[in-house]
């Protein structure tokens, strides 16, 4: 017997707007199997439109629909809200289906799933029996759950169930990309009947500073509290204020309590009676104001509101793969955010949106939010590419293709946890983490832990890491653990019923004898083994610092309940922007035995050589990643470590390691000179050049160095010999090339210096008397620059074309100087004139 529903409320039903665009939609599906709808919020494409496909609410056949929405909260609610319209409880012909919570009967049509759910789903059968349809909701908010589960539902269409029908159902994205990659299929437009929404902006005054990393300026928070006080006073019913995290809202709930209206705090982990109160609406007489993150963004009316003020902020996953450490930052809302945002104030009446933002600032706001896939840890989806079968992803169908670095890092910590093959193919392993419905890390933390701990106190843990505690738990997981036990909150029942279901999932092994304390740290540090912790500093409290196997810097919150301890297994930290360290926020207590234990593929023991604090250092070293566990000096380094330790020595500090003699600095500049003016086959012999080849020039003396001290005896002339061109025969020509001295026509030998980029020859006038052309080296290409001194040494003239200088210059040089020095020789033609280095008075006399 067809079900059908025992008392619809069908003036609900026929308020949808959605309802106009039903037989398109129907239409669509029947000709091309898949479909793009497009719904304004408010129109009832989360709660009509499933009814519909399911054949509810009239005489076409009934289907079962599947309904995807990526949250908790918006599952529970969706369902509620569609058995309400049918007159029903949740559970009958409407169900829904998340994590730790399923109400579905043999009657069900209707079931609400997470995205999380389905992936499971999808992964133990991908024909989905007895689905007829699959709505994937909230398309435009591109979780990376949704995306996945959409590539997997056509790679389904494609191979298995090509009567499979898919809906992609969004308010506010790009409804042609969707159409394309659901094969040119339809898009139905729904037209909602929004009420006019009022736009008012309210930028908070000068000197606010913009949001970094999760923090966000207490002055600019105290304005959001002002504006939503403006709105109360200036317009009617409920207030929806949209705030970007939980520390926010009830930073911004502390600041309003003398309101005088119903504060409610909305988030992912508020309460159901917290859930329930929002969606049930005020009693008419007390206003509301309802603090929300995203989860208020989409799916269901909050009944009341007439008024939004938006924040114009929202959290985004990062992740920072050199250092394994995710986290979410604060940005700018997009655009589609904002529209989605203010469109809840129109959805029962007109209604008024306050952004606290300049108006000219929405031309930086980026268009859509960022697709996850672009910037979340990737290790979830490539476990559940690779059980797929397409390790790569290269096959699957997605808007936006995964980052090549994020995916090659989460193939690499997949691979460490056993989870993929070399090839990137899954393990048995590895196809029941993907199964199990966790991130792999606690996955994995549960399948390991569980014969270590026993299987309830693992899942126990594991179920604490997946349900982070409340911030008020403080950041000693242990301690969390023991107030979880006794709490009976909302987040307590979800932890239990989470508790409960990966017992149920991994194998039984009884308890052991370990502490609970230790099973907290063991636990957390099968997950993170990179980020199991030593600590560095000696002090005690807040500003203790760690160093994790990652290699990153640690420090201890303020108001840690840790304590000092040596080792910690930390399970959540974060990095504030601009900061050198790690922010602790939830972590146990651990040995260094369990460290070993948990992070045993680290462990290393290396025989290392190198080069530190300006000398070579040789150690036997025992590590965990970059934890340093012992070291002892080693008597006999390797010879070849030893090299490699000393040539980056030279690297870092350059070849003034050596010992430079004056002799040595001029034949490297002799050989610079002939390198720049003929070329090979003179040496470059620039410090690059000479770090480049020093294994070559250098090899002896790296034969039998060890430390610093044996680079420095090393004579550089004798070293920079063995780079000449002696295998052309060109080494011989040296001298004749770029002669150290030159003998002049006085018979004396000048020493010709090549520290600039001519060389240059310094010797006295007299001395050059009868040298009537400019002397020139390398091979004749380039004249010498010639600088004339004085008899007391001094430059008296500069050329390059002595010729020039005799019939020119050397006039006015006599006229100037033959005063002041009238016992050397001025003779009228100096080109005709003997050269000398005596004076005028010795010249007579050796003439006699």
């Amino acid at each position: 017997m067809t079900p059908r529903p025992a008392r619809p409320r069908e003036d609900a039903l026929a308020a949808l707007p959605v309802r106009t665009a039903l037989p398109a939609l129907h239409g669509a599906l029947d000709g091309h199997g898949c479909a793009v709808l497009a719904a304004p919020p408010g129109t009832g494409k989360t709660t009509l439109v499933p009814l519909a496909l399911a054949g509810l609410l009239d005489d076409r056949p009934t289907r079962s629909v599947v309904v995807a929405e990526p949250r908790r909260m918006a599952a529970k609610a969706a369902a509620r809200r569609m058995a309400w319209l049918l007159g029903e409880e949740p559970g009958g012909l409407v169900g829904h289906t998340v994590r730790g919570d399923r109400k579905v009967s043999p009657r069900t049509v209707v079931e609400v799933v997470t995205t999380g759910v389905l992936l499971q789903r999808l992964q133990r059968d991908q024909e989905l029996p007895g689905t007829t349809t699959v709505l994937l909701d909230e398309c435009h908010e591109r979780h990376l759950d949704a995306d996945t589960a959409m590539a997997f539902l056509l790679d389904v269409r494609a191979a298995l169930r090509p009567d499979l029908r898919l809906v992609a159902a969004s308010a506010t994205t790009d409804a042609d990309a969707w159409s394309r990659l659901l094969g040119d299929a339809p898009v139905v437009h729904a037209q909602g009947h929004m009420h006019p929404v009022a736009v008012t902006h309210a930028p908070p005054p000068h000197g606010i500073r913009p949001p970094h990393g999760m923090r966000v300026d207490p002055a600019f928070l105290d304005h959001v509290a002002a504006t939503v006080r403006t709105a109360l006073r200036a317009a009617d019913g409920d207030v929806l204020c949209f705030l970007p995290g939980t520390g926010e809202i009830a930073r911004v709930a502390g600041l309003l309590g003398d309101i005088g209206a119903e504060v409610l705090q909305l988030h992912g982990q508020a309460p159901a009676s917290v859930q329930d109160a929002v969606l049930r609406g005020g009693d008419g007489i007390r206003r509301r104001v309802v603090l929300a993150t995203s989860v208020a963004e989409s799916s269901l009316t909050v009944p009341g509101v007439r008024v939004v003020v938006d924040s114009g902020l929202a959290r985004e996953p990062r992740t920072d793969h050199a250092r394994g450490l995710g986290s979410l930052t604060t940005v700018r809302a997009s655009l589609a955010t904002a529209a989605q945002r203010a469109g809840r104030a129109g959805r029962e009446a007109p209604g008024t949106a306050y952004r606290c933002w300049n108006e000219a600032e929405d031309t930086g706001r980026p268009r859509y939010p960022s697709p996850e896939i672009a910037v979340a840890d990737l290790t979830p989806f490539a476990l559940q590419a690779a059980a797929w079968g397409d390790p790569d992803a290269s096959g699957l169908a997605l808007l936006d293709p995964p980052p090549t670095g994020a995916l090659a890092a989460a193939h690499d910590v997949l691979t460490a946890i056993g989870a993929l093959r070399p090839d990137g193919r899954t393990t048995d392993r590895g196809d029941r983490m993907a199964r199990i419905g966790l991130h792999p890390r606690l996955a994995r933390a549960l399948m390991d832990g569980a014969p270590r701990t026993g299987t309830r106190r693992a899942a126990d843990i594991v179920a604490l890491l997946s349900e982070q505690p409340p911030r008020d738990h403080g950041d000693d997981l242990a301690t969390a653990w023991r107030t979880a036990r006794r709490a009976h909150d909302a987040h307590a029942d979800r932890w239990r019923r989470e508790a409960r279901r990966l017992a149920a999932a991994a194998p039984d092994h009884p308890a052991t004898a370990l502490t609970d304390d230790t099973a907290a740290g063991l636990v957390t540090a099968l997950a993170f083994p990179e980020r199991v912790a030593r600590r560095r500093g000696t002090g005690s409290g807040t500003g203790t610092g760690y160093l994790m196997a990652s290699g990153t810097a640690a420090e201890l919150a303020d108001g840690t309940r840790l304590g000092t301890p040596q080792w910690l297994a930390v399970a959540v930290a974060d990095r504030p922007a601009g900061s050198p360290s790690a922010r602790v926020r939830l972590a146990a207590v651990i040995d260094e035995d369990t460290a070993r234990t948990a992070a045993e593929p680290l462990l290393t023991e290396t025989d290392e050589v190198t080069w530190t604090d300006g000398d070579v250092t040789a150690h036997h070293a025992a590590r965990l990643g970059a934890i340093t566990l012992t070291t002892r000096p080693l008597a006999r380094p390797d010879p070849a470590q030893l090299r490699t330790a000393l040539l980056d020595g030279l690297r870092r500090e350059g070849p003034r390691l050596l010992r430079w003699t004056r002799d040595a600095d001029t034949l490297r500049l002799r050989l610079a000179f002939l390198h720049r003016e003929i070329g090979a086959p003179w040496p470059d012999v620039s410090d690059e050049a000479l770090l480049s080849r020093a294994d070559e020039w250098l090899a002896p003396e790296l034969a039998t160095a060890r430390r610093r001290a044996d680079l420095a005896r090393t004579d550089a002339a004798t070293a920079l010999g063995r780079l000449l061109p002696w295998a052309t025969g060109e080494a011989a020509r040296l001298d004749e090339l770029a002669p150290e001295r030159l003998e002049i026509p006085s018979g004396s030998k000048v020493r010709v210096s090549y520290d600039d980029d001519r060389p240059v020859l310094a010797a006295k006038l007299q001395e050059l008397f009868g040298w009537t052309a400019t002397p020139r080296i390398a091979g004749g290409r380039v004249p010498l620059l010639v600088h004339l001194l004085s008899p007391a040494g001094r430059p008296a003239a500069v050329t390059a074309d002595l010729a020039s200088f005799w019939r020119d210059g050397y006039r006015a040089v006599r006229a100037e100087l033959r005063g002041r020095y009238p016992k050397h020789p001025w003779p009228e033609d100096p080109t005709t004139a003997v050269a000398t280095r005596h004076t005028s008075a010795r010249l007579k006399a050796s003439d006699r």
